[in-house]
């Protein structure tokens, strides 16, 4: 699965008309705007990155506002890891070229690959209705899946399939994204592809450990990801899958080992990091629960149940003010979270906010409720 790609321009393509972009400039400082943006081609068409950027940062104090060159050494940043300034680059050849697409498309990519999610959906959706090609289609789709949108996430990562349909990876996130809308026609759909291409892959085991794990067969779900780590260690979600059954199980300690171990190797995973701050916090520790926490959320700004056990954590250490925006913000992903409406009424009340606390109790009420309602058997 291609996760970041750009256009790289050859050196003949650099030069065609370059030298001539230089404002009033001598035959000399044509010539070394000229090398130096061959120099910089090549160097980023051979992967030496840092050289790159010395010769496109020559480049641009010749010419500070060429679009192409502020692209391409944000191209040199971001693959050594420099996103933010990568970011900046591209922003700042927005306000030279406004809506230029491939500044967009870069940037969306950058924002990506730094895990602004949200920052980069807008783009990505652009880029994917223009060029609706497998790389712009995945990405768009696999930004989605981080947002917990599964549903516009799965048909992104359908259309990306039917382009490359062996493509085991997109195979994986989107049998991922039908099991989180409880889709499991689509889910036994995906696992047949997969089991068409490669019966002993990764996902073809993981998808099986996710399929034991809703029917509660934890010892054969644990196999089948243990069985993943076999082939692949470094495989995504599968120590946070072996700690949630852990967890389920009561078996704490053996929990936050998987969670520990999904980290070292996926730092960013929200669901680990989730589950780290949840364990912290039920284990009275809120202090070293709240960086997890945090970690979960900017990954997905709408994980209801992060967010709410971070609001959970500042009132546990007596800080209603910070417990309110997060509260909020779990209510606004699940409107039906009749349990975030009744803790952020208590936030209120601690802040000397009657109204609004009584507001939260009765939204709370309502919920539940509604939701008694619907759970009545009819006659």
């Amino acid at each position: 699965m291609t996760l970041f790609w750009v256009l790289v321009l050859g050196a003949g393509a650099w030069r065609d008309g370059w030298c001539q972009a230089v404002p009033d400039s001598g035959a000399a400082a044509r010539q070394e705007f000229s090398q130096r943006v061959a120099e910089g081609s090549r160097a980023l068409q051979a992967g030496d990155n840092a050289l790159a950027e010395r010769s496109f940062r020559r480049a641009l104090a010749l010419d500070p506002q060429s679009v192409e060159l502020l692209n391409n050494l944000a191209i040199a940043l971001a693959r050594q890891g420099k996103d933010d300034e990568a970011i900046a680059l591209y922003r700042k050849a927005l306000k030279i070229k406004k809506d230029d697409p491939i500044t967009k498309r870069n940037l969306g990519v950058a924002f990506f690959r730094a895990r602004r999610y949200g920052d980069a959906l807008a783009l990505l959706e652009s880029f994917a209705a223009a060029t609706p090609t497998f790389q712009s289609l995945d990405l768009t789709g696999l930004d989605l899946f981080a947002l917990d949108r599964f549903g516009e996430s799965a048909g992104y990562l359908e259309r990306a399939s039917a382009l490359e349909p062996n493509d085991l990876p997109t195979l994986d996130i989107l049998g991922k994204a039908y099991w989180r809308m409880k889709n499991y026609a689509g889910v036994n759909k995906v696992f047949d592809r997969i089991m068409a291409i490669d019966p002993n892959a990764p996902e073809a085991h993981f998808m099986l450990g996710m399929a034991y794990d809703v029917q509660y067969e934890e010892t054969k779900a644990a196999q089948e990801f243990q069985a993943v780590l076999t082939a692949d260690p470094s495989f995504p979600s599968v120590h946070s899958s072996l700690g949630l059954i852990h967890y389920r199980e009561h078996q704490v300690p053996e929990a936050v080992d998987e969670f520990k171990l999904e980290l070292s190797r996926h730092p960013d995973d929200p669901v680990s990091n989730y589950m780290m701050g949840r364990i912290l916090r039920e284990g009275n520790d809120a202090a070293a629960a709240v960086p997890y926490l945090k970690a979960a959320v900017a990954v997905n700004p709408s994980y209801r149940d992060a967010l709410f056990e971070l609001g959970q954590c500042y009132m546990a250490l007596n800080e209603p003010a910070e417990a309110v925006g997060p509260l909020r913000k779990s209510a606004e992903a699940d409107p039906d979270f009749d349990q975030a409406h009744f803790v952020l009424g208590n936030a209120f009340r601690k802040l000397g906010q009657p109204k609004d606390a009584a507001r939260e109790f009765q939204i709370c009420k309502q919920i539940k409720a509604r939701k008694n309602v619907q759970e009545k058997p009819s006659d």
